[in-house]
């Protein structure tokens, strides 16, 4: 017996080469001097006249004969992918990791498409962002965010100090320098808060869509494995249209 896996094999080929044929067939027709012929001889008036040789064009293409080719071509392509989307109705696979059946008897064209969805969902997990490492986080239950611990700092207020470089004297005034002096005036507590993930959490989301999409791959596997029954919708299909 035929498998999915095999017919999916030769798809492609026969694609390609129906693809080939129908191009070499649309050129076929497409030129006039190919499906053209022509015979004519030539008499002279009298037996004194000049004897020319007869003239001929065979007819190289015709139209039907590449009707019949390119219907043989096609009716293989029919047949192939005909093949492939019956069996695709049935063949199916379940999705297991670690021994548990996460989804049971999916079908292979399902299978295909979660192959693309959880390669877009890993792509975009990857990219999360992720609490500063640098900052110690614990949950806050009333919010549902992630914080860390109160920190404490002082809050300081510039005031100006004056610095006597020389006393006054009876001919000098005092030589006085102003500086600004840092003074404490109060405490600063904060709190940071984040909508990011733990960097732990991203890489178990990680794990858990990789390990999904080997499962997947493998019921796909699986189920292209599945025997075919072999379909011939082209004799029927090109025994209707050119009969």
């Amino acid at each position: 017996m035929t498998k999915l896996n095999q017919i999916i094999a030769v798809e492609k080929g026969v694609k390609s080469k129906s693809l080939q044929d129908i191009t070499a067939a649309h050129q076929k027709v497409q030129k006039p001097a190919l499906l053209a012929g022509i015979s004519r001889s030539y008499q002279p008036k009298d037996e004194e006249g000049e004897q020319l040789p007869p003239e001929s064009t065979r007819v190289q293409v015709q139209a039907e004969d590449v009707l019949r080719e390119m219907s043989a071509s096609l009716t293989r392509l029919f047949d192939v992918t005909a093949t492939k989307d019956w069996a695709n109705c049935s063949a199916r696979a379940d999705v297991t990791v670690d021994g548990r059946t996460v989804v049971a008897d999916v079908p292979v064209g399902h299978l295909l498409f979660l192959e693309k969805q959880l390669a877009d969902l890993l792509a975009f997990v990857r990219k999360l962002p992720t609490l500063d490492a640098a900052e110690s986080w614990s949950q806050d239950p009333s919010t549902d965010w992630w914080k860390t611990d109160p920190v404490r700092t002082i809050r300081t207020k510039k005031v100006p100090r004056n610095h006597v470089k020389a006393e006054a004297t009876d001919k000098h005034p005092a030589q006085v320098e102003v500086y600004y002096e840092d003074v404490p005036i109060g405490y600063w507590t904060t709190v940071k808060f984040s909508g990011a993930l733990p960097a732990r959490r991203v890489n178990e989301l990680v794990e858990r869509i990789e390990k999904l999409q080997q499962a997947v791959k493998y019921a796909r596997e699986e189920a292209n494995g599945a025997e075919v029954v072999d379909q011939r919708v082209g004799d029927a299909i090109f025994g209707y249209l050119l009969g």
